[in-house]
């Protein structure tokens, strides 16, 4: 099976547009459009350096009552909308996010994951750009995801109700 590729992705929006869906949305269908590709000269590297930084304490996680926190942390809490970030330099990737976060709290999503990869700039910079304002402000709670779901390599984000 081929990807759909975002051409075409584009072509079926705009054949849907004045069509009323009989259900919400599906996950896949949350997920993130593709950013525009930048030409590789003006793509930015950061630092070889970059060391992860630690996630929020977890004063974060006593937010949520104790049964979703336990179900968060054991990984059998239903997985709502996802965004898998490889392949993507830190520009695309950071801008990806912001939209996938924010798309999915619209959509009235609640846990979600974000995929980072094991090692890399990008294991390292998601947890400081979640902790910046916009992105913060939306978030409840962030938890390492559990094996099944890549463990170290991705994060839970437990989003706040959109009010």
């Amino acid at each position: 099976m081929r990807a759909v590729k975002h051409e075409e992705r584009a072509l079926w929006r705009e054949t849907m547009r004045g069509v009323t869906p009989l259900r919400p949305a599906a996950p896949e269908e949350i997920a993130a459009e593709p950013p525009k590709r930048e030409s590789k000269s003006r793509r930015v590297r950061a630092p070889a350096t970059s060391a992860p930084l630690p996630l929020r304490s977890a004063k974060t996680i006593d937010a949520l009552d104790r049964r979703t926190a336990a179900r968060l942390k054991r990984g059998t809490l239903p997985i709502e909308a996802k965004l898998d970030l490889h392949g993507m330099t830190q520009a695309e990737a950071h801008d990806a996010l912001t939209r996938f976060i924010a798309r999915a709290q619209k959509h009235g999503s609640r846990a979600v994951l974000v995929i980072t990869g094991k090692s890399g700039v990008l294991h390292g910079a998601v947890p400081r750009w979640l902790a910046e304002g916009e992105n913060r402000a939306r978030i409840l709670a962030i938890r390492r995801a559990h094996a099944q779901h890549g463990g170290e390599g991705a994060l839970y984000l437990m989003l706040r109700r959109k009010r």
